[in-house]
This record gives structure tokens, sequence and C-alpha cells, in this order.
């Protein structure tokens, strides 16, 4: 069996929409794609793809908590909301993570293959729980 590894930053981000955006299940069925660039390019810096949203229940409201950048080799999730938690869940799940220091400050998920895409996924997840339990 040949196995591909998949490496380009582009369709490492529309795996990555793909899975935030198809699936309704546990904390997904909260979780939106906005403000996709359908033509976005990869660049070293990082281009933004999209926005990743939680949805209010019961509201047409959304809340940006990340950012999807594409790089040549990689896409990027920028936590805007629920950086230690995204900090702590990727360190656990082993993907690649460092903080931004801004103003206010980010989270930075580097997702480096395809096969990432699940683990980015329930970083997203352990986001989406932190910031439910937080607005109750």
């Amino acid at each position: 069996m040949v196995e591909e590894r998949i490496t380009d930053g582009r369709r490492i981000a529309e795996l990555l929409a793909s899975e935030l955006d198809g699936r309704e299940d546990d904390e997904l069925a909260s979780i939106e794609v906005a403000n996709a660039d359908r033509d976005v390019e990869p660049t070293a810096d990082g281009a933004r793809a999209y926005d990743v949203a939680l949805a209010s229940p019961g509201s047409d409201d959304a809340e940006r908590i990340a950012r999807v950048f594409v790089h040549e080799d990689r896409a990027r999730l920028e936590f805007e909301t629920g950086q230690d938690i995204a900090a702590e869940a990727a360190a656990d799940l082993e993907l690649r993570v460092r903080p931004k220091a801004t103003q206010p400050p980010r989270t930075l998920v580097f997702v480096e293959s395809g096969a990432a895409v699940k683990r980015a996924t329930d970083v997203v997840k352990a986001v989406s729980r932190a910031e439910k339990t937080e607005s109750f």
C-alpha cells in the first residue's frame, strides 16, 4: 500500500475546513467556517484562508475563535480566544504550538500534514467546549 503524505498548505486548510464544516456531531455542530477566501494563495508568512467561528445557540450570531492561514507546506490556526486551552490541547495531541506575542495575545497551532487535521479538529473542539462553558 502506498501512503501519500499531504503537505500542501492550501490542501491541508481545505481538509480542515471540510472537517470543521462538514460534521454536525458534538462540539462541531456549532462551529462555522466563515469569510473564506477561495482564491487564497500560500505565502511564506501565511495568507488568511478563512475564519473559524462559534455560533451562539438559538442565534444567528457567531464569534470568531480562530483564523486559518496557509503556507506552502502547512496550515496554521491562530486562536484569538481560548489560547491556553488551545495550547494545552495541541501539545497533548503532539501538534507544534507557540504563543504569538501580540495584543491581544494569540496561540498558533501548526497543521503540517493531512493526517494532522483530525488532531487540529480536536483542538478546535476543546476550545469550543471551553468557550461554551464560559458563556453559561
